[in-house]
């Protein structure tokens, strides 16, 4: 009974918000499909000048990948990495995550589907994927969206952030999966 009231709920939720928005700019006399025209304009815009960063930032990233530069880059930091307890195959994740997510997600899909998504592995890269963020990727694009020409602390911040993150996950897996 509960979980049927929840789905017809869910299932007019968006109906009913976007009835309420229609009813509200129309009582506030607001020129609806002019707007929504005008809102659309600027999204294609921001769009259009955002595809150099996005495919710059993929480039970057499939380049690193294929190149065999992870693989040169982590190879000095394998041993104290696995003595702090993080499989080897975890690694290549934990350097690619704040590049790109759907990067991140796919090696993450491809950790789940080797080793399954009760493993230790798979559950490990799924939570390292849900407490880090793609800094780089936020700082290539959000900030060019907007025009910030210095971004000041916010890459060793976010930064911060990611490694926090990764260490947290590994310590709540290790607690709770180990």
């Amino acid at each position: 009974m509960v979980i049927h009231w929840i789905n017809t709920v869910s299932s007019w939720f968006i109906p009913f918000f976007l009835l309420a928005v229609f009813l509200h700019g129309s009582y506030k006399k607001i020129p609806l499909y002019d707007t929504f025209i005008e809102g659309a304009r600027e999204g294609f815009t921001l769009a259009v000048r955002l595809i150099p960063y996005v495919v710059g930032i993929y480039v970057a990233v499939s380049l690193f990948e294929n190149s065999g530069a992870m693989d040169i880059l982590l190879y000095p930091f394998r041993p104290a990495l696995t003595f702090l307890g993080v499989p080897e195959e975890v690694i290549p994740l934990m350097v690619v995550r704040p590049l790109s997510g759907p990067a991140a997600l796919g090696i993450t899909a491809g950790l789940i589907e080797k080793f399954g998504p009760d493993s230790y592995i798979g559950r490990l890269a799924s939570v390292i994927d849900g407490s880090t963020d793609t800094t780089l990727y936020i700082l290539a694009v959000y900030f060019a969206s907007v025009g910030v020409k210095n971004p000041r602390y916010s890459l060793p911040v976010g930064l911060t952030s990611d490694f926090s993150g990764f260490i947290a996950a590994l310590l709540i897996c290790q607690m709770v999966f180990a």
